[in-house]
């Protein structure tokens, strides 16, 4: 019999869902619909980290989506990298659940990538940015504040390293996220530390974020956490030196 040639889409959309029974319905009619009617070849994947909720429930019910399940619970990074690596299009986006930056920002990175960068990610501080419903104040502060830290010492030049919502080609995809460890939530500093020593291009998008009231950022717990996981991402990334960018 002849073999069966799996064809790459254009595009993979990659939410990672943690316990977002109440968000991820919206989210992903509001994807699907957006790639439908721009008729982008797509897969969307959800990948599930464990919810003890119905959130996998949910995502299996909403035509066109592939949900891959992972147990236990063990953070957005582990969930980003699977999907990543998982994922068979030529570019590979991850986005939140919270559809904070919609997927109609998407061209913007696209444009990006085809001007020659490996990495394109939205940013919410980046000149020309919209916020439609900021965050309250005490999380802005809490999120200046340890953006800044963190860019003077892995990502130089970078004013918003924690957006969810970021664009890679799947070379670049699958080298940066074939060697990241980190699960939890600053697993994007990791991730654009290495890309960064790996000599890959990353352009810096302004997009339209919105803030969703319910999300799960306590600036205490995670600064804590976020604080270890610097510390923890610095020393692993101390002995590699830049490379030229590419």
């Amino acid at each position: 019999m002849p073999s069966v040639v799996m064809l790459r889409p254009e595009l993979s959309v990659i939410i990672p869902a943690y316990n977002e029974a109440h968000r991820i319905g919206p989210t992903l009619h509001a994807v699907t619909t957006w790639l439908a009617e721009n008729r982008v070849d797509a897969e969307v994947l959800v990948v599930d980290d464990g919810s003890s909720d119905s959130t996998v429930q949910v995502a299996r019910a909403h035509p066109g989506v592939t949900v891959i399940e992972t147990s236990p619970n063990r953070g957005k990074g582990h969930a980003v990298r699977t999907g990543m690596i998982a994922a068979r299009g030529d570019v590979r986006l991850f986005m939140d659940a919270d559809n904070a930056t919609p997927v109609s920002e998407l061209p913007k990175l696209r444009e990006h990538l085809s001007g020659g960068a490996d990495i394109a990610i939205g940013s919410r501080r980046a000149p020309g940015a919209r916020t439609l419903a900021p965050a309250p104040l005490y999380r802005r502060m809490w999120s200046r504040v340890a953006n800044a830290v963190i860019r003077g010492s892995l990502t130089p030049g970078i004013l918003d390293t924690q957006c969810g919502f970021k664009l890679f080609d799947a070379e670049a995809a699958i080298a940066v996220f074939s060697l990241t460890v980190t699960d939890g939530w600053s697993f994007d500093l990791e991730v654009l530390g290495r890309a960064r020593r790996m000599g890959y291009r990353i352009d810096e998008v302004p997009v339209t974020w919105t803030d969703d009231p319910r999300s799960k950022i306590s600036p205490l717990r995670d600064a804590i956490r976020v604080t270890r996981e610097f510390l923890r991402i610095r020393r692993l990334l101390g002995a590699q030196q830049p490379a030229g960018a590419r």
